[in-house]
């Protein structure tokens, strides 16, 4: 069976701390790069800016031997980045805008595949130009769409998201975000419920952090859940949301079924958080799951 591209639309970004180190990242660049660890040759779209981190980028994408085709460099707008503060051993963040990645343009694109699965979040589109990008993406193949929800205030409108949602197959969220996209619900699964009811959504993967995660179907079907078989000694939790879903989209090209989909997303998620940082360029991290897994 030849597994089916995978397109991976979105920011990349550089976390900067206080103490002038860089990370990194971007929910979407995370998700890419664990899919090409784990094989499945992901078309990453974004845009860099003309600048050194976004040379950075590109030779950390090289290296990793990811497909360049779908990185864009802007002349004008800097690559992402997001000042990371410190205060009373808090982090907030400063998502800094505008970059590059808001302005990802769709007559750059290069060739797609007809039938994707097509991953994009919520944080890219806040700008017009991306989010027509990701448009014109959905109007050129007919993808199975992948809609991980990463709420970043003040850089999300319920109006932008909730559109979205018409051509979603596959939904991730964790319980704070299902809160705020059904706010007039109480109980969760009455959340879920209006969520399946008023839109063409076939699976709604809710993550629930130290609790695990659960997986719900537009079918009737019982849904799956699963926690944590083990205690996790955690570094960070940056990325875990990222490893997450990656590995369920994994699972989608193998043809996984459900159980062992969420089952493997939650091993890789647990040993991300037992790292420093969402993503590692050490190839023997993987090799143990890719073992496992083929």
């Amino acid at each position: 069976m030849t597994d089916r591209q995978i397109i991976v639309f979105g920011e990349v970004l550089f976390d900067c701390f206080p103490d002038g180190h860089r990370i990194l990242g971007g929910a979407p660049f995370n998700v890419a790069w664990h899919l090409q660890a784990f094989g499945a040759a992901p078309l990453f779209i974004s845009s860099v800016g003309e600048d050194l981190l976004g040379e950075q980028i590109k030779n950390a994408m090289a290296g990793w031997g990811m497909d360049l085709n779908g990185l864009q460099t802007h002349t004008d707008q800097p690559t992402g980045q997001v000042e990371v503060k410190i205060s009373d051993n808090e982090p907030s963040y400063d998502i800094v805008s505008p970059c590059a990645y808001d302005y990802i343009q769709s007559g750059q694109l290069p060739g797609l595949p007809d039938h994707p699965f097509l991953y994009h979040g919520t944080l890219a589109i806040r700008n017009a130009v991306s989010a027509g990008t990701l448009l014109a993406i959905k109007h050129q193949t007919t993808p199975d769409v992948f809609l991980d929800v990463n709420l970043r205030t003040p850089w999300w409108r319920i109006n932008d998201i909730l559109p979205l949602l018409s051509n979603t197959s596959w939904l991730k969220l964790n319980h704070h975000e299902l809160a705020e996209l059904v706010p007039d619900r109480r109980e969760e699964e009455r959340r879920i419920n209006k969520l399946f009811s008023s839109t063409q959504l076939k699976h709604i993967t809710l993550t629930r952090g130290e609790k695990g995660a659960v997986i719900y179907s537009a079918n009737g079907f019982p849904s799956i859940s699963i926690s944590p078989e083990k205690t996790i000694s955690v570094i960070d939790t940056v990325g875990a949301g990222d490893a997450f879903s990656s590995v369920l989209l994994l699972g989608k090209i193998r043809d996984w079924n459900l159980e062992t989909t969420l089952k493997r997303a939650q091993e890789f998620a647990g040993a991300v958080v037992e790292i420093r940082g969402a993503t590692t360029t050490d190839q023997a991290f993987y090799r143990s799951f890719l073992k496992t897994w083929n």
